[in-house]
């Protein structure tokens, strides 16, 4: 219902709050981008609204007056309702979240120092990591997109390949210094091996070479690819490098080669998402994962 009782001078209002919290109109002015001129006639005029003095003035500023100080309790509580009554009429801007299913080794070696480029900023969109070893759901709409390790056959999603590896026997500079160049099969198939849970890569290359997979007491399983890695610069076996995912290892001199052979591995890493798949956002950060790793692909 319209109110018959005039409302107070709203400009200055925003004087009165600004005076109130610097105690001088010289500094509310500079704060309001306002001359000293405008906030006295401003404040004022709320005054002669008022029908009280809301600033006692002094030499040195102003000091808000007891009937000042319940007045501007009063107007900053009325505001503040007022901008929450618009937060709740107004459109939200969320920036959108994609969610994208990765194993931890993959993250840590490959994705996380492209997130950046993958999210775009300032974001146009918020890339959430679902970090775990199982299968995420994506038909069900568990997440959005997955990158997954494989053969590329999985039901009921698309996929498209990322990149291929190879496959090269490496250690830290020490061991293999102690092995006196590259080894052959053979010696290497004696050697503590180190890999994750799936031994079907040292099985390939070692078959690939002329020689025969046993598992060893003095072989080293671990959940995740870069804690193989990491076994590896410790000195602790012999790991296969999956290139280009792990090239820094090389490149930085922490694992060298200790056999010229290299295979490609069986595996590679795709990009899934459901079959279908039609949302725009979801397609465009697929697209940025595709041409960030197309180099590899090259």
């Amino acid at each position: 219902m319209h109110s018959s009782k005039p409302l107070p001078p709203l400009e200055g209002l925003n004087a009165v709050i600004a005076a109130a919290a610097t105690g001088s109109f010289t500094a509310a002015a500079e704060r309001l981008g306002l001359t000293h001129g405008a906030v006295s006639r401003r404040v004022h005029a709320v005054e002669h609204w008022l029908g009280t003095a809301v600033f006692e003035r002094h030499g040195r500023g102003v000091r808000v007056t007891p009937a000042g100080q319940r007045f501007i309790a009063q107007v900053e509580q009325a505001l503040s309702s007022i901008s929450e009554s618009a937060d709740r009429w107004r459109p939200r801007r969320e920036v959108p979240v994609i969610r994208l299913s990765v194993v931890p080794s993959f993250a840590r070696l490959w994705l996380l120092p492209r997130m950046r480029a993958l999210q775009d900023f300032p974001a146009r969109r918020r890339v959430e990591l679902i970090i775990e070893h199982r299968l995420a759901d994506l038909a069900g709409g568990e997440v959005d997109l997955a990158v997954r390790y494989g053969k590329g056959q999985w039901r009921d999603v698309s996929s498209q390949l990322l990149f291929k590896e190879q496959l090269i026997p490496v250690a830290s500079p020490e061991l293999a210094g102690e092995w006196g160049g590259h080894a052959t099969a053979s010696r290497l198939a004696d050697a503590p091996l180190l890999h994750d849970s799936d031994t079907s890569q040292w099985k390939a290359w070692l078959k690939s070479q002329g020689a025969g997979f046993r598992s060893k007491a003095a072989d080293r399983r671990f959940e995740d690819y870069d804690l193989v890695l990491a076994a590896a610069k410790a000195g602790l076996g012999i790991a296969l490098l999956r290139t280009p995912l792990a090239q820094e290892a090389m490149e930085s001199a922490a694992l060298v080669r200790v056999s010229k052979a290299a295979i490609a591995n069986p595996f590679s890493h795709y990009l899934v998402m459901r079959a279908g798949e039609a949302r725009g956002m979801v397609l465009e950060a697929a697209g940025r994962l595709l041409a960030l790793s197309a180099p590899m692909r090259r």
